[in-house]
């Protein structure tokens, strides 16, 4: 058994005797390759020798401590407070260039993990995110509604009532 191990054991490692090939291909492209090309001259690439590190003897290591696992975060199934700040109270809105930002108040704090997203005319703008300021860019002229929801994954979890906006942008005659 021990002399058919031996015999075999060159033919595991014969891939490990290979040789790197090195060439420059039509489109002056240098390439490597593990078999010569044919036709063409090409030389071999001699390869430093692998790293290696020795374990010490001995007693294995002791693994290093995980921490416990933290209980996730209770989730909150309703803030007390969820609406826009920072709208004039009139509604109307003065960007020329339709952009402007809005405020979120929120109460308490956004739990860790859920986002906020706000929604123009209905739908989602922008990307989620856990900034409780949001900007507006280049929004059209004229009435508005907007509100902010807060989601966990794809879930909402609460949203705003909608407010109505007047966005004022200058016109040329």
């Amino acid at each position: 058994m021990r002399r058919a191990i031996v015999l075999l054991l060159p033919l595991f490692c014969a891939p490990a005797w290979g040789e790197i090939y090195k060439y420059t291909d039509a489109n002056g492209n240098t390439v490597y390759s593990e078999h010569a090309p044919a036709g063409q001259p090409s030389q071999t690439v001699k390869l430093p020798p692998l790293n290696s590190v020795e374990m010490p003897k001995g007693k294995a290591p002791e693994p290093t401590p995980q921490p416990a696992p933290q209980p996730p975060p209770t989730a909150v199934t309703a803030y007390a407070a969820l609406g826009l700040t920072g709208i004039p109270p009139d509604g109307a809105i003065r960007a020329n260039n339709g952009t402007f930002d809005v405020g979120v108040n929120i109460q308490p704090r956004l739990v860790e993990g859920q986002l906020l997203q706000l929604l123009l005319d209905g739908v989602a703008y922008g990307t989620p995110g856990n900034v409780p300021r949001l900007q507006l860019v280049n929004v059209d002229r004229g009435q508005h509604s907007l509100a902010v929801q807060v989601l966990d994954g794809p879930r909402v979890v609460q949203a705003s009532p909608p407010v109505t906006i007047y966005v004022m942008r200058v016109s040329a005659p």
